[in-house]
């Protein structure tokens, strides 16, 4: 059974090992923040957050300190988000971001995790695509296609999760650019993954409802899972509402043989 003390204290041990931030330049001359905690596992989880989120956010830097007891971390800031530069196309031009961190981890780390939320997991799918190296995926609230989301953010499920979550210091970090550019969906290039992937989704998501999330399932021909988290609603939300499960679904998937 997870104790949440055991858990509690071993994130204050991890908090005193040294974290390096990284700073890696796109193709595209965009600046990449990165968040690299090296404590010498021999494999990488890469960790690759939604819009509106960054590798600062509060539950961002638990869900890294708790990876980075099994393998070493890279945690991103995508463009126009956090200490990165640019500006945000929801999808647009992110993939390059990713690819970035991803080949970078791999001169070192020969197994790549990918995790992705919301859009970062639709980035995290498209990334798969492109690189062969990457052993296993976790897509957690995963649009099918980015026109498609419903993002009902009047409802109590969205806008209560947004006021416990506040930050001012990441609002003001967020810089979106045009929306409007070419997407690549998720459920048009699903079937080309070859990577194991377990697929998460809220139940009560208000934002990506989890019809996306289990097309993408349903439509994908790797190895693969999906679980419904009951009364959850979005992306991190999972991690913060129902943490012993969020954390056992990571642990068995990505580490277990």
């Amino acid at each position: 059974m997870f104790n949440i003390y055991v858990y509690a204290k071993t994130l204050m041990i991890i908090r005193e090992k040294a974290m390096q931030e990284l700073k890696l330049i796109t193709k595209d001359k965009v600046k990449i923040a990165v968040n690299y905690y090296n404590n010498r596992r021999g494999r990488a989880v890469i960790i690759a957050p939604g819009w509106f989120m960054t590798k600062d956010s509060k539950s961002f830097k638990e869900i890294s300190e708790f990876f980075s007891q099994y393998a070493d971390v890279f945690a991103m800031d995508f463009r126009g988000h956090g200490r990165s530069s640019g500006f945000y196309t929801f999808t647009s031009k992110e993939i390059l971001d990713i690819l970035t961190v991803t080949d970078y981890a791999h001169k070192t780390y020969n197994d790549i995790y990918l995790v992705g939320f919301s859009l970062g997991a639709a980035i995290v799918i498209e990334a798969a695509t492109k690189r062969d190296y990457v052993k296993k995926i976790i897509a957690i609230s995963a649009p099918a296609e980015f026109s498609k989301i419903e993002n009902q953010m009047w409802r109590k499920e969205a806008w209560i999760p947004t006021l416990q979550k506040c930050e001012l210091k990441r609002w003001f970090s967020i810089r979106p650019g045009n929306i409007n550019g070419k997407k690549v969906n998720p459920v048009d290039i699903i079937q080309k993954v070859k990577a194991p992937t377990l697929f998460l989704a809220g139940e009560k998501d208000p934002t990506v409802f989890n019809w996306h999330t289990q097309s993408l399932y349903e439509k994908a021909v790797c190895k693969k899972d999906y679980e419904l988290f009951e009364n959850c609603s979005h992306a991190e939300d999972l991690f913060i509402q129902d943490r012993d499960k969020f954390i056992k679904l990571c642990v068995d998937w990505l580490f277990s043989e």
